[in-house]
């Protein structure tokens, strides 16, 4: 197996899994489906289904404060921290969104990069382009767009952005390489990329990799935290620094994301000038 954990269902194939999911999740307003609730949708901290939480949402660091501005159905629940926490955004700047859901995150960023910012949410999910498009119609985000494609395609210029965020989606990604390598090229030179992720703790297995419940509810696409950083210095990127909680839970009688060894992380770097 490479560094960037392909695994042999084809990528096609593992992107139409996890794409039926959030397609399900967007069309349901944020409920996963019945069989999968098990595993969480929410990163380590989760058991059963945390989708549309207040509670769960305050715990993965979201204010109330920050909840309440939000348009009705913006917060699906989806994220394992909270990304636009960790920023100190300017007004001005260009923001992308890697996987932006029905876009709690960009509306958050929007608020803080100002009229004269901009703020680019990407996923590849038909269904959550559209929820997310009229959440931005319904709160008034004139400085919000949402493009559809892939994380690993981004549609977005070269050296255009100022920052790149994401919450609980690089995971899901068949490959995190080419992932990595487009958020480097998209920012401009100095440009941040603030993520919150899960992470491996220890190995898993072929057989969980390939697992599509396992993977689409963001448990076994999770690398281990020295394949991520060497992921991100290949792509170019400096000063990557992981942050990870403390040792994970015992796997007995868990389930989901927990049950792998796989936790909740804020990963940070910079692209150099």
């Amino acid at each position: 197996m490479t560094h960037d954990q392909t695994v042999s269902v084809g990528e096609d194939q593992r992107r139409g899994q996890v794409r039926d999911r959030y397609r399900t999740i967007a069309t349901r307003n944020g409920t996963p489906p019945a069989a999968s609730t098990s595993s969480g949708c929410c990163g380590a901290g989760a058991s059963g289904s945390c989708c549309g939480d207040q509670a769960i949402s305050i715990q993965l660091g979201y204010s109330a404060e920050e909840l309440a501005s939000l348009p009705d159905g913006a917060n699906l629940g989806l994220g394992c921290g909270n990304p636009t926490a960790l920023l100190s955004l300017n007004p001005g700047d260009r923001v992308v969104d890697l996987g932006s859901g029905a876009g709690i995150d960009c509306f958050l960023a929007a608020r803080k990069v100002g009229a004269q910012g901009r703020v680019i949410g990407v996923d590849m999910t038909p269904e959550m382009i559209a929820k997310a498009r009229e959440n931005a119609r319904q709160g008034g985000y004139a400085n919000v767009e949402f493009r559809l494609g892939e994380i690993e395609h981004l549609p977005v210029a070269d050296a255009s952005v100022d920052v790149v965020v994401s919450n609980c989606v690089i995971n899901l990604a068949p490959e995190k390489g080419p992932v990595y390598r487009e958020a480097f090229r998209v920012l401009r030179p100095g440009g941040r990329f603030v993520v919150s992720d899960v992470v491996a703790t220890r190995p898993i297995t072929q057989q969980e990799r390939e697992d599509p419940a396992l993977w689409s509810s963001c448990s076994s696409g999770a690398l281990e935290a020295e394949q991520v950083e060497r992921l991100l210095r290949s792509a170019g990127f400096e000063q990557v620094d992981i942050d990870l909680p403390g040792p994970p839970a015992a796997p007995s009688s868990l389930g989901g994301p927990a049950a792998l060894g796989v936790v909740s992380a804020y990963i940070r770097a910079i692209k150099p000038t």
